[in-house]
């Protein structure tokens, strides 16, 4: 197949060109507004008890949810003054109400929870018209200009204006980051391949990788919510492995060109060899990231959908414009460089030097290393996790001013409250229905942290009691509380629906903790099986899997030690909050694992092809890491400075991915594959390729091997 794929693109060149540069001009303008229809947050699910809580309260009782908040403040009048309440009254009546649905301040209702400690500052709730995110976002938009004051301070907040901060500076940070790495890494080809239209090549792929994420991600939000927190991962992606890919590519072919063949042979021997690993790679890779849909949560499911796009783009597009690209320039790839009198042994390098090294004390190096790797990791035992909150956005964002404004001045009105839906056999309003709400009052007043339980609205057969308390909603206090509230009697012949933040906390973790062993599973299979029909192995694929847990725990212990214990902040420029996302570690865990594998393919498809020569497990190992360790060690520079560019952004959750990503790859491309990798070859020896007789034909009927 690929053999055949490697005649097609030498025969087809200028078409395959052709319809690239049609896909990037068509691609370029429809992803170019991808952005506006992206949805916001994705952390939640609609199936967990605390969705259903917020449903049945919308459906019932109305919205009760603020969707801005308009922050007012003087420096010359008091709340009470009459000319306040003019000019903040003046910029709320001019709301369309086409586009609001309802206003909440100080002076409709009395609240003095609405009035700020200081008696300068005061806050709006504004609920934005529209059935779906998208439409109040918009609405949102259009009255965003109007909340202004020629006499009084205004701030905006809340969640729209959260989900609007982080789509613009989502967009500005994708722009930066693309602009520091295409440079950046168009510079350091030249350098690694010495030759500018070599280097030219792997950027032209990767552009193509980039627009046609971006494409892919607007397309697939026509059909089903897509996160914008999903953007910059994908996009990563596509890039980082674009770049990596046609590495391997370019590197192959001028390999092959250099043993003296003519530019159709060295295609297709690179399209059986280097394209073999290209493919393996993609599916390991994009099986890894599919496993993030066992997660019912629209962002774990949108980097799912759109990373397994932008893997098989980038690989796709490695095998067919790059394919036909190497066709058409030739022997115009080959390095430039000076002649020397003699040719220097290929196979007798620094990687070789450093293979047999280790592999002279595999038992010292594996030992060395593997007590490292636990040491990096320990942090991560003390993990403590969270949820986001507007510390995702840069100090300078007004939503989230507006947030820390809330948090200093209206203590009393930052909502640290437990929504408790109650259904009842009868109407509210009846003697019996009151009877039987004053008995759940009583007995949910009565659990140990809660203080204060009110019943905030009622309608039907319906009552919403909110449930007071001084326990941090996002911490384990908070996840016993809310236990401790569902475990509570509902009244007779009703049922209660527990929701807020704490129990929103709750159901996430309870969601996780029972489906993430299922996730753990499938990449691990999916991994073993495909590595086994890639090397005829049983013990290769189990030694992969190990050590890239390995190189992962030194990720995990680096994320935790910077962005939880708030080391580095300054560098990395962020706001601690103590804790990590709960969904950060389990994204990072499927993306690294997959571009692990990544490098782990490469190697070992050298290494199988050397052991395949000479039947020399030790002399393939070196031979193997000295022709791709220096392909490596580029691929993973290549991809790290895609990484940093995008772990620039103010954006704290792509922050976090970032960092995490690149400490691991960094890890896994020097310490795993130069040190830990020849170390265990070594020790395992033979055994290496150890595959019962029972497999063997099941092996030479479905194994992916050179000849196709």
């Amino acid at each position: 197949m690929l053999d055949l794929l490697g005649r097609l693109a030498h025969q087809a060149r200028w078409w395959l060109i052709g319809a690239s540069a049609v896909f990037l001009v068509a691609a370029g303008a429809w992803g170019a507004n991808a952005f506006d229809d992206l949805a916001g947050g994705g952390f939640t699910y609609a199936a967990s008890e605390s969705s259903r809580a917020a449903d049945t309260e919308r459906e019932r009782l109305g919205r009760n949810d603020a969707d801005v908040v308009v922050l007012f403040r003087s420096d010359r009048w008091t709340v009470a003054d009459p000319a306040y309440r003019d000019a903040a009254r003046a910029v709320l009546d001019r709301l369309p109400p086409d586009r609001v649905e309802g206003v909440v301040d100080y002076w409709r209702t009395g609240e003095r929870t609405l009035v700020g400690t200081d008696q300068r500052a005061t806050f709006a709730a504004v609920q934005v018209a529209g059935a779906t995110e998208n439409d109040r976002l918009t609405n949102f938009l259009a009255i965003k200009e109007q909340l202004t004051s020629p006499d009084l301070d205004v701030s905006v907040g809340g969640p729209l204006a959260v989900f609007d901060d982080v789509n613009t500076q989502s967009r500005t940070d994708l722009i930066r980051a693309e602009a520091l790495a295409v440079p950046v890494l168009f510079l350091l080809l030249v350098l690694i391949f010495r030759n500018l239209l070599a280097a030219l090549l792997p950027v032209l792929v990767g552009v193509l990788a980039i627009v046609g994420s971006l494409a892919g991600l607007r397309l697939l939000a026509q059909f089903t919510d897509i996160s914008i927190f999903a953007v910059n991962v994908v996009t990563l992606l596509g890039l980082g492995l674009a770049v990596d890919y046609s590495l391997f590519m370019v590197s192959r072919f001028r390999e092959e060109l250099g043993t003296g063949q003519t530019v159709p042979q060295a295609l297709r021997r690179t399209m059986v060899t280097a394209g073999r690993t290209i493919v393996v790679s993609a599916v390991t890779v994009a099986l890894a990231l599919a496993s993030l849909a066992v997660f019912p949560q629209v962002f774990l499911r949108s980097v799912a959908i759109g990373g397994v796009a932008a893997v098989l783009l980038a690989g796709f597009f490695s095998l067919t414009a790059m394919a036909a690209m190497l066709a058409l320039l030739g022997p115009r790839l080959k390095e430039r460089r000076r002649r020397t009198a003699t040719t220097p042994d290929p196979d007798a390098g620094a990687w070789a030097r450093i293979a047999r090294t280790v592999m002279r004390r595999p038992v010292l190096v594996a030992t060395s290393v593997v007590v490292l790797l636990v040491l990096l990791g320990l942090p991560f035992l003390r993990i403590s996790y969270g949820w986001l909150d507007t510390r995702v956005l840069p100090a300078s964002a007004e939503s989230r001013q507006v947030q820390v404004a809330l948090e200093e001045s209206f203590p009393d009105s930052v909502t640290r409250a437990t929504d408790a839906i109650v259904t009842l056999a009868g109407p509210v309003g009846e003697p019996a229905g009151q009877q039987q709400l004053a008995g759940y009052l009583e007995r949910v007043t009565a659990v140990p942290g809660v203080g204060r339980a009110d019943v905030t609205g009622a309608e039907g057969d319906t009552a919403r009691i909110t449930i007071r308390s001084d326990v941090e909603p996002i911490s384990a206090e908070g996840r016993e509380l809310v236990d401790a509230v569902r475990a509570v009697e509902p009244p007779p012949g009703g049922a209660v629906l527990v929701g807020g933040d704490a129990a929103g906390f709750a159901d996430l973790m309870d969601m996780l903790a029972e489906r993430l062993p299922w996730m753990a599973l499938l990449v691990i299979a999916t991994t073993f099986v495909l590595l086994f029909f890639a090397f005829g192995s049983l013990v290769l694929p189990v030694k992969a899997i190990l050590m890239n847990i390995l190189s992962l725990t030194a990720a995990f212990g680096a994320v935790v030690w910077i962005f939880q214990d708030g080391h580095l902040a300054d560098l990395f420029r962020f706001t601690s909050t103590g804790n990590i996302d709960v969904v950060q570690p389990i994204l990072i865990f499927a993306v690294a694992f997959g571009l692990s594998m990544d490098y782990e393919v490469f190697l070992l498809s050298r290494i199988r092809e050397q052991y395949d020569l000479t039947g020399d497990n030790t002399e393939a190992v070196a031979i193997g890491l000295q022709r791709s360790g220096r392909i490596i060690t580029s691929a993973a520079l290549l991809l790290v400075v895609v990484i940093v560019s995008f772990a620039t952004s103010s954006v704290l959750v792509v922050k976090i991915i970032g960092v995490g990503l690149a400490i691991a790859v960094i890890v896994d491309a020097t310490i795993v594959r130069a040190l830990l990798m020849p170390a265990t070859m070594r020790l395992l020896g033979d055994l290496n390729w150890w595959l019962p007789g029972p497999l063997r034909p099941l092996y030479r009927r479905w194994g992916i091997r050179e000849n196709g």
